[in-house]
């Protein structure tokens, strides 16, 4: 039986990863919920595109144990998350993170967001898979990576 997966959109989105995510889950049956890490559902991919997702990141704290993976959906925010950390969006993406991340596995991410991570070990490798915890540095490593996650969500 496939599984229930949380989808975290920041703002705005690389539409390219999101809709990676997107289609691979909607072709095999899988399961999903879009949250958008703003203030609103609302959001824009990097090129413009505007996009209402299913709900915001708030919504989904307390309720992590409904979804059993999360994917985050990263874009062209990311340079700019040190200046919106203060963010209460930005808090309660940390806060659903924290449930889902368990301290010292390896991860990879853009290289900006490099400096940002905590408790995790942060690699340059263009994906990570340590148990049930996957990673892609980018979106350009997103096509090594989605299979696999798709593989482990049918089982």
């Amino acid at each position: 039986m496939a599984k229930n997966v949380a989808v975290l959109v920041v703002n705005p989105v690389n539409g390219a990863g999101l809709f990676q995510y997107l289609e691979a889950f909607y072709e095999n049956g899988i399961s999903y919920t879009t949250f958008a890490v703003a203030d609103t559902k609302e959001i824009r991919t990097n090129s413009g595109l505007a996009l209402t997702v299913d709900d915001v990141v708030a919504n989904l704290k307390g309720k992590e144990d409904a979804f059993e993976a999360v994917v985050f959906a990263c874009g062209d925010a990311m340079p700019v998350f040190a200046q919106n950390t203060d963010k209460g969006y930005n808090q309660d993406l940390l806060s659903v993170l924290s449930v889902f991340v368990r301290k010292g596995r390896p991860v990879t991410g853009h290289p900006f967001a490099k400096q940002f991570v905590q408790g995790v070990i942060p690699t340059d490798e263009p994906l990570e898979i340590d148990g049930n915890f996957y990673t892609a540095q980018t979106e350009n490593t997103l096509y090594q990576l989605v299979p696999e996650l798709v593989k482990m969500l049918k089982e």
